[in-house]
């Protein structure tokens, strides 16, 4: 899935700011990359666990439909 492995490349990016940031000393900055490293993670688990629950949900209807 695109969006996750974008999701996780830009939490990446982000975590590396906010180490770089905090290296620097400039809390104001530090901040923002904080919190957008935080987003940027929580929509990563998001679309990790939409991508790997989909393929659980896709079995169930095909074994069901075989038993029918």
């Amino acid at each position: 899935m695109k969006a996750h492995k974008y999701w996780s490349l830009g939490a990446l990016l982000t975590m590396f700011g906010t180490f770089y940031t905090g290296y620097k000393g400039s809390k104001s900055e530090h901040k923002y990359f904080a919190v957008s490293s935080l987003i940027c993670m929580v929509m990563a688990i998001y679309s990790g666990h939409k991508m790997l629950s989909g393929k659980k949900k896709t079995k169930k209807e095909l074994v069901n439909a075989e038993n029918e």
